[in-house]
């Protein structure tokens, strides 16, 4: 359970417990990760992320090592979800869209329980779907959920293999990385690592022919080109800090009340009155 990053309730799904349970769809709100920094990747998700986010592995030095994709700079900030929840890149990444469930591998067996996060908003919505029918069976929303899971594990799977390839060719290197802010100091992040280019230039043509024809050299290139984002993220993090530095907006005058016309000495009001045709 230690990827579990923004799951504050993950409990075991259970066709008992959760028999008439209800989920209502999400409202597109993204505040649940609203505090992550850092959020693990598919290789398959390297050509979309790549686009816009910084990609970099981490891990303990010499050991397992797993791609990451950077969507903040400072502890419990994710830039590129707003105040109001919404996700402000292009692309989510699948670690997040599977929310709120979640694959937690069993010990000692390669099989896996499936996960629910109570706190999902959404769960218990009385006007929500079911995720089991009266008699136990998995409903199509389930069904749905429990396949995109399959499947992102299995892609989780290749990732692994990926990284180990990386690193039998030693091609992972530290790097610290720089985000360069406008007037200020630069700040700088540790305990990523990164493809070594001279590295991988160096590799004998057989190497790099394994490579490209396993696929595994367009997710490098994938990975060394995100490396330009690291801007991106000062660009977040300026415009994160104008908008707090921003004054509050004033609140609106009330409208003014309309007075009453002024009585006459004797207490009555004036009455208006039709003229005289001639």
């Amino acid at each position: 359970m230690a990827t579990l990053l923004f799951y504050q309730r993950p409990v075991p799904l259970n066709a008992d417990v959760h028999r008439t349970v209800r989920l209502s769809p999400s409202d597109g709100s993204f505040s649940f990760c609203a505090k992550t920094n850092s959020v693990p990747l598919a290789a398959v998700e390297f050509f979309d992320t790549a686009r816009e986010y910084t990609i970099a592995f981490t891990g303990q030095e010499g050991g397992p090592q797993f791609p990451i994709a950077l969507v903040g700079v400072r502890q419990n900030e994710n830039l590129f979800v707003s105040p109001e929840g919404r996700w402000k890149g292009r692309y989510v990444p699948a670690f997040v869209r599977r929310y709120p469930f979640v694959l937690a591998e069993k010990q000692d067996a390669e099989d896996f329980n499936v996960y629910l996060d109570e706190a999902y908003p959404g769960f218990g919505a009385p006007d929500g779907e079911r995720l089991f029918t009266d008699q136990g069976e998995h409903t199509p929303l389930l069904k749905q959920a429990l396949e995109f899971l399959s499947t992102y594990q299995g892609e989780i799977k290749r990732t692994r293999l990926f990284v180990e390839r990386l690193q039998s060719l030693d091609l992972l290197v530290p790097r610290v990385l720089e985000v360069q802010r406008r007037g200020d100091a630069p700040l700088v992040l540790r305990g990523f690592s990164v493809v070594d280019e001279q590295r991988l230039q160096a590799l004998d043509d057989a190497k790099l022919l394994d490579l490209t024809r396993s696929g595994l050299l367009a997710w490098v290139h994938a990975h060394l080109m995100s490396l330009g984002n690291v801007a991106n993220l000062a660009e977040h993090l300026d415009a994160r800090a104008r908008a707090e530095a921003a004054p509050e907006p004033a609140p609106a005058p009330e409208p003014e009340r309309a007075q009453a016309a002024p009585a006459k000495k004797n207490g009555r009001n004036p009455r208006a009155k039709a003229g005289k045709g001639r």
